[in-house]
């Protein structure tokens, strides 16, 4: 069963991975099979989005200032009996390629027969590349910490 757990969590992949990965990756996991057609329902539309923060990280809300965001949904063109599937994507940024990309991963991953081939072909290597990328980063800046404390003078 695909739940909505399983698709949050590959949409949170697609949204992190750049275009040039995304692309490479998914004609490598469709083991040549052509790119399935689609049709637009909502073709990629790049606006501005809200960007808030929160004072302290559990403080109150505030307005951090806007960011550009591109999003696009999109159904397959059914085949063989099978029921079109909607896929959908909302990228940082203004690249319409990589949102068309990611939209069209998220419509292939929801096909029963088409998933346990693309999750662990595509999926689970970019998860894991991100993972490392994460994990660099954190090492990076943690070897930058500095510790603050504070001496009592004229203690006894």
């Amino acid at each position: 069963m695909l739940g909505p757990a399983r698709r949050r969590a590959w949409m949170a992949v697609l949204a992190r991975t750049p275009r040039a990965e995304l692309e490479t990756a998914l004609g490598a996991a469709l083991d040549g099979e052509a790119m399935p057609a689609f049709e637009w329902l909502r073709a990629p539309q790049t606006g501005l989005a809200m960007v808030r923060g929160r004072i302290g990280r559990t403080g109150n809300a505030f307005n951090l200032g806007e960011a550009t965001v591109t999003r696009a949904t999109l159904r397959l063109r059914p085949h063989n009996g099978d029921c079109a599937t909607v896929g959908v994507a909302c990228h940082l940024g203004r690249d319409k390629r990589r949102v068309e990309l990611a939209a069209l991963t998220d419509a292939l991953l929801q096909q029963p027969e088409r998933h346990a081939r693309l999750h662990a072909r595509l999926i689970e290597p970019l998860a894991a590349r991100l993972a490392e990328q994460r994990a660099a980063q954190r090492n990076e800046t943690a070897s930058t910490k500095v510790e603050f404390f504070t001496m009592v003078r004229g203690a006894a």
